[in-house]
């Protein structure tokens, strides 16, 4: 049987990334706490650290043994939570899964309505890559995945897309990178400094190929795969960047930028992906009737 203490040690090593400063944090001497995790390791029959200079690093085996730790130390926290609070009403835990490549102010938007349910839900969300959330659906760890294209096809997992809207595109930048680009959208593209999505993301592909069909050429001087930082590249000045239609305000607000124009034949879009052919969970519900309006409202405009 498991070893739960054993798997406390290693968590907190895990988190600290060296044996003294987990020793000191679970007051134990480093000598005692190395000994417990080589006993841990042994137990498992794999190692779960490999030394990089000063530091430990995880393994892949390690990896995956924190991703458990986490859930079960996690799940412990609720256990220990409902029954401190039995009078109280129970808070269903809604585990959704944040495909990397999805900004985040699309996350929340479309998150958001899960929080105003008449019986309370006590969100989770996890972000990773696009594969390792969906084989974690398919264990039934995640209750849904926000991705921004449809479960592949060529994927070993069971799992079914439901469209949750589409929109335009806005492409924004810094006042003034904006001013020497001039208004004449989109030619105003041609020759100036842009931002785009990493390659992982769905958008990638239909915006370089729209930008080859108009004859634009820019000067693409970035890919991120993190929206945010891609903003926060755009705010400081370093070229135009798109955003999705539906959260084009908001980033202009958050990061001071303006618009250089807009288009509707690039389209990003976004996916709720379950275990169930029919929604039924009230969160995901709830998450897919509110995105169908808040998408049609960000086209309409």
């Amino acid at each position: 049987m498991l070893n739960y203490k054993h798997l406390h040690y290693f968590r907190t090593v895990a988190k600290a990334g060296a044996i003294n400063r987990a020793a000191e944090k679970l007051h134990l001497t480093p000598q005692t706490l190395s000994g417990q995790l080589s006993a841990f390791e042994q137990r498992l029959g794999v190692a779960l650290f490999r030394r990089s200079g000063r530091r430990l690093e995880l393994t892949d085996a390690g990896h995956t043994a924190l991703t458990y730790a986490d859930e079960i130390f996690q799940v412990g926290a609720e256990l220990e939570d409902a029954l401190q609070n039995r009078a109280a009403a129970p808070v269903r835990p809604f585990r959704v899964g944040i495909a990397d490549v999805v900004p985040k102010a699309i996350a929340y938007q479309l998150l958001a309505p899960a929080l105003t349910l008449a019986e309370p839900v006590r969100l989770v969300c996890k972000e990773d890559r696009l594969e390792a959330l969906a084989a974690a659906l398919s264990i039934h760890r995640l209750d849904m995945v926000l991705a921004d294209r449809p479960l592949p096809s060529t994927m070993d997992v069971k799992g079914y897309s439901h469209p949750l809207g589409e929109c335009g595109i806005a492409f924004l930048a810094a006042p003034a990178v904006a001013a020497s680009a001039g208004s004449d959208f989109p030619a105003n593209l041609h020759g100036a400094p842009l931002l785009v999505p990493g390659e992982d993301s769905a958008l990638h592909g239909p915006l370089l190929r729209w930008l080859e069909r108009r004859g634009l050429q820019p000067v693409v001087v970035g890919e991120f795969d993190d929206s945010a930082l891609m903003s926060a590249f755009g705010q400081a000045g370093a070229g135009v960047f798109p955003v999705p239609l539906s959260t084009a305000g908001e980033v202009m607000r958050q990061y001071a930028v303006v618009d250089l124009g807009r288009t509707l034949e690039i389209r990003e879009r976004f996916f709720a992906i379950s275990v169930e052919r029919r929604l039924s969970h009230p969160a995901v519900v709830a998450v897919s009737e509110a995105a169908h309006q808040r998408f049609q409202h960000a086209n309409d405009d």
